[in-house]
């Protein structure tokens, strides 16, 4: 039973930078939007002091401040480098501000359940409280990685057992023996701290990978990366490049005593850290294969070697889940939706999802683009519905690669995998068109 007619709104769940990004854009272009979210306060991942933050006391972004910031947004100047969290949910904070987003937000109003409204594109949306309501269009935009995802090895551990979405200090290792299971960034990052408070660390990973330290050549690397993007370097010569810098500066994964990479630079997401390959040089972190099964406290890998720790920690990653809504309706294939540019639906005009990427660089701008391309294509919606037959036929093509050619490692973590640079530009190409059909356009 409908409680609430807001099919002249959009619904945006979710008050994190996704979430802003899509307010902020929609408002912009003049649309009523409503933004769901569960928490009482916004932010999301970034605001430490919610219960969904998966950020830990000590978390500092991998990525430039000034790659990682909104299109028309700047981060303030006094930024290090590479910001706190603090400091990202304070800019968020000022985000919200800056575009009076915040009269917008509903909070501690979360959603239960989205389902279509049949014989039209509209969507109805229950609430926790129970309230039904009808929008014209929904954003998904709750973010994917809060959901732990855990492995599955035979045996059974009696050590301290969690993982790193629960992780938060550093206290926690004190006097113990501890084994951080997963190569992604914060399983590097755990694996350092645990290194300078815990009696001994080991670190399991599946593969050996590239560790790439913060700063190279007097400036970020990941800025680095980017100016070879710009002067449109390729593929093969960027990761020559690469490759040379950190053989010079820091040597190969073998001389750090770390385990050969099996694959070549850029097939998988980029490890960016200048401590672990230091610690374990050290003797502080000890890298350890894959786990072969658990038996109490100690842990057998699969070269045959075991060893007992006091506490384990999976960072192991994320599912993608969407609780609220149905698989069917979002065109789910091989574990994630199928969708446009991870955006559009293939069929649906009103149906979005923020933020469905991992990029190798800044995610915030990345974001912006995509809400101010589904912005454009309401608009033009809305004025000449005629001349979108063109975008109907593209939004089909859900397994373009994303990748510009790069041949990701096929696991999980890589299943949304987006190049940076060539995502950003066929985004801001789609605005273009997509503003080009309604006069006058919102400069892009």
């Amino acid at each position: 039973m409908l409680d609430v007619d807001r099919s002249q709104s959009i619904c945006v769940i979710g008050a994190g930078s996704s979430g802003l990004a899509a307010a902020k854009n929609l408002n912009e272009e003049g649309f009523a939007v409503d933004v769901l979210e569960h928490e009482r306060d916004l932010g999301g991942n970034w605001n430490y002091e919610l219960d969904c933050a998966r950020v830990y006391r000590s978390t500092h972004t991998i990525t430039s401040k000034h790659t990682m910031r909104f299109v028309d947004f700047s981060m303030p100047g006094d930024f290090p480098e590479y910001p706190h969290h603090s400091q990202i949910c304070n800019y968020l904070q000022q985000y919200a501000d800056r575009f009076q987003l915040r009269p917008l937000i509903e909070f501690n109003t979360g959603v239960e359940r989205i389902e279509p409204e049949p014989g039209t594109d509209d969507w109805n949306v229950t609430l926790s409280n129970g309230q039904i309501r009808c929008y014209a269009a929904v954003v998904i935009a709750n973010g994917h990685n809060w959901s732990p995802r855990y492995p599955d090895y035979p045996g059974e551990s009696t050590a301290d057992v969690f993982h790193s979405a629960a992780y938060k200090t550093a206290g926690v290792f004190e006097g113990k023996t501890v084994l951080v299971v997963g190569g992604g960034n914060s399983g590097c990052d755990i694996a350092v701290e645990s290194a300078q408070h815990g009696c001994r660390t080991f670190h399991s990973t599946r593969r050996g990978y590239y560790y790439i330290p913060k700063f190279l050549l007097g400036t970020g690397s990941e800025r680095l990366g980017q100016r070879m993007r710009r002067i449109q370097l390729p593929l093969f010569l960027r990761r020559w490049l690469m490759q040379t810098v950190l053989r010079f500066s820091i040597g190969t994964p073998e001389r750090n005593g770390l385990p050969k990479p099996d694959h070549r630079l850029y097939e998988t997401h980029p490890l960016v850290n200048t401590l672990l390959p230091y610690y374990v040089r050290h003797g502080d972190i000890a890298p350890k294969p894959d786990i072969d099964h658990f038996a109490g406290r100690r842990v057998h890998f699969v070269d045959g070697t075991s060893e007992e720790v006091d506490v384990v920690v999976y960072a192991t990653g994320y599912n993608i889940v969407f609780p609220f809504i149905e698989n069917k309706w979002l065109n789910w294939q091989e574990g994630k939706p199928r969708l446009y540019k991870n955006v559009f639906h293939p069929t649906s005009d009103t149906l979005f999802v923020a933020g469905l990427i991992q990029p190798d660089s800044g995610q915030f701008g990345l974001v912006d683009w995509q809400m101010r391309a589904v912005a454009a294509w309401l608009r033009a919606r809305k004025k000449n519905p005629r001349q979108l037959d063109w975008f109907r036929n593209q939004r089909q093509q859900v397994d373009e690669d994303l990748t510009n050619g790069v041949k990701m490692q096929s696991t999980a973590r890589h299943s949304i995998q987006v190049d940076a640079w060539s995502y950003r530009r066929a985004l801001q190409k789609l605005v273009t068109r997509l503003e080009s059909i309604v006069v006058p356009s919102r400069a892009a």
